[in-house]
């Protein structure tokens, strides 16, 4: 029963397909070619769908790199050198989609990658003619040949409609419109709208009119024949051309179309944008950066300058970071291509010698610890601490002076004294603490040279410092990629950040902006030169140096000076200005420096005459003042020892005064040496 049953099934499927594929009856034929007509055109679709074009093109694109704005701050060849990036249908002008779709492919639309009517109309004319007359190509079939160029015979334009059918397929219109504007030939090695928009015209895509956009639909007609650099003529007519048929098809008026046949054709090829291009190579192709393209090109412009005055090996680095988000707006990082300045390094994260450049936040820690106040005085005498003996740059001391002073004029010994009492260890775990750690030699232990650069830092790290006492004590690592966060780490108080700040807040010595907090920096050997500095907005870092590691020719300490009241000059203002805060009063203890007291001679010891003995004390503030009998010795107030050798016997007064007030006294008794004549003669001394 199931078997006639199943018979019967198929009968009819069987009588069904007959009638439907060869009908009967009144306009049988008509009913025939449509049923045909579609059993083909569902054929054609299954077969298309499993022809999909290789779109692998597409993805050699080259390396291109966008701005905080999203315009395009750096273009790199691809692998085939070639100019060719992608380009989707939103960072086109739509006068050049407009014109592209009514002049190249009207129904563009609807057609399912093919047009049927075309090939028709264009079968007809060639018939008629003899010859070609007119394509009949749509933007689908266009991208289909751009992705696989092949000799123009009838079996390659069967394979291209079957792929521009398979692309109406798999794909959207928009994403088959991108396809056309990434790949669209415009001349040379140019490939796609983008690339050709920086090239002919060194402009945006975005911003391409009449006059541009017709000229770019017409090169990819042909771009050997139409190129305005060989062919002007037939260039110049071919875009007119162009131009009156949109304005026929109201995509732009008239007097837009009189303004765009007025306009001349590019006379040259303009180079592609490269800022920045030791970051830009480094991040991956379409990244929106945080980077400020024309605040970057107006840093690479004072950097160029500047190395037009350097000797050949010298090189310069450069970053300018925004204090609100951490974002780097400007980085110059070197000579990029320079050989003997090895241009392809990016100086700014070479590890170099920060010089002077850590003693803000020496300074600051120690206010923040209460080991001392700006106003606090501090000596700067010549002075060894055991086997370290700093000295100032210019070899020239200013005695006894506030610890503003010792800041500001960036003295080496208040420093070395700072850090000997704050700890080395100290001082280095609180900046590793906040991401910004020190590099030291293998199996080194921070010590006393790092208060005048003995360590290692990059300019980027640096400068976050730096951004960080702008921003209240508050330190974030910088960052290049828009949307980035980084942890935020406290390195100093508010308050110790301000006393800091205004310290640092003076005028430049060679002239520039005002409200501008900053200090400079120079390694041992001359090898660093350093400036940073900072406003409300803003913080900027200058380096100078050779990559090398060798030393700077001549006396160049103050070489980035001039250059960071440069950049300062082209930075939106907000200037500081620091006033002096009134803190409320509070029960709370301040901290306050250590006792002063007397270590050696012990009390009630007995000297003898001739005989050196060292004086020696712990705690207080310096610079120390030794007296004996009201009379001050020779000493050096920023040492915690002095050698007294007594001239006669009997008793001393010994003072001790250090910077704070703290007076200290005890009495000393000498006695002659004991000799054979004293022992005979019974003059024993009790």
């Amino acid at each position: 029963m199931s078997g006639r049953r199943t018979d019967r099934i198929f009968s009819s499927i069987l009588r069904g397909g007959r009638r439907c594929l060869w009908p009967r009856g009144r306009y049988a034929w008509w009913r025939r070619c449509g049923h045909w007509l579609l059993l083909s055109i569902i054929l054609v679709a299954v077969i298309a769908w499993f022809m999909p074009p290789d779109t692998q093109t597409l993805k050699q694109g080259g390396r291109i790199i966008y701005d905080r704005h999203g315009h395009v701050l750096s273009m790199f060849l691809n692998h085939q050198q070639q100019w060719a990036f992608a380009t989707p249908a939103k960072r086109v002008s739509p006068v050049l989609i407009q014109m592209l779709i009514a002049i190249e492919d009207q129904n563009f639309a609807w057609d399912p990658g093919i047009d049927p009517l075309a090939i028709i109309r264009a079968a007809g004319q060639m018939i008629m003619a003899g010859h070609v007359v007119s394509g009949a190509s749509t933007l689908t079939m266009q991208v289909t040949r751009m992705l696989h160029p092949a000799p123009r015979t009838l079996p390659v334009k069967i394979v291209e409609a079957l792929q521009a059918i398979s692309l109406y397929e798999h794909y959207s219109k928009s994403a088959v419109l991108g396809m056309w504007l990434s790949l669209a030939p415009e001349g040379s090695n140019i490939q796609g709208i983008e690339a050709a928009a920086h090239a002919w015209f060194n402009q945006s895509p975005r911003t391409l009119g009449p006059a541009q956009a017709a000229f770019l639909v017409m090169m990819v007609r042909n771009p050997n024949r139409l190129n305005p650099l060989t062919h002007p003529r037939a260039a110049l007519a071919t875009r007119n051309q162009i131009l009156r048929e949109a304005q026929r098809r109201g995509i732009i008026s008239k007097a837009a179309l009189e303004r765009a046949l007025a306009t001349a054709l590019p006379q040259r090829l303009y180079p592609m944008p490269l800022l920045s291009p030791q970051v830009a190579s480094t991040l991956p192709s379409g990244t929106h950066s945080t980077i400020d393209a024309p605040m970057d090109r107006a840093v690479a412009d004072i950097a160029q300058h500047a190395l037009q005055q350097m000797a050949p090996s010298e090189s310069i680095a450069i970053v300018v970071v925004s204090l609100k988000t951490k974002g780097i707006r400007a980085i110059y990082s070197g000579d990029w291509g320079n050989v003997q300045r090895h241009g392809f390094v990016d100086m700014t994260r070479a590890i170099r010698s920060p010089g002077s450049a850590l003693k803000p936040f020496l300074y600051g820690l120690g206010f923040a610890a209460g080991i001392i106040r700006p106003s606090t005085n501090v000596a700067d005498f010549p002075s060894n601490f055991g086997a370290y003996e700093p000295n100032d740059y210019n070899d020239r001391y200013m005695g006894v002076v506030t610890a503003t002073t010792a800041l500001r004029r960036s003295l080496n010994v208040p420093a070395v004294d700072l850090i000997e009492a704050y700890g080395p260890l100290r001082f280095a775990a609180h900046l590793r603490a906040a991401g910004t750690p020190l590099l030291l030699p293998y199996g080194a232990d921070p010590a006393m040279p790092l208060a005048l650069g003995g360590a290692g830092i990059s300019m980027r790290r640096l400068l976050a410092l730096y951004a960080g006492l702008a921003n209240d004590g508050v330190v974030e690592r910088l960052h290049l990629i828009a949307g980035q966060h980084r942890r935020a780490r406290r390195l100093l108080s508010p308050y110790a950040a301000e006393d800091v700040t205004a310290i640092l807040n003076r005028s430049f010595p060679f002239g520039g902006p005002g409200g501008i907090a900053w200090k400079t920096g120079t390694s041992a050997g001359n090898r660093d030169d350093w400036a940073i500095g900072y406003n409300h907005r803003y913080a900027a870092a200058v380096w100078i140096g050779q990559p090398n590691g060798a030393a700077l020719p001549g006396d160049t300490a103050l070489a980035a000076i001039p250059i960071l009241a440069k950049v300062f000059s082209i930075l939106p203002g907000q200037p500081i200005d620091i006033h002096p805060t009134t803190r409320s009063l509070t029960l709370q203890r301040q901290p306050m420096g250590t006792l002063l007291e007397i270590a050696s001679p012990a009390p009630g010891s007995q000297l003898t005459v001739g005989e050196p003995v060292s004086i020696r004390i712990i705690g207080g503030n310096r610079p120390f003042h030794f007296l004996l009998d009201g009379r001050p010795l020779d000493s050096n107030p920023a040492l915690r020892s002095v050698d007294w050798t007594p001239a006669v016997a009997g008793f001393y007064q010994l003072s001790i005064l250090d910077a704070s007030g703290q007076l200290v006294k005890r009495a000393l008794r000498a006695v002659p040496p004991i000799s054979a004549a004293n022992v005979e003669w019974g003059n024993n001394v009790h």
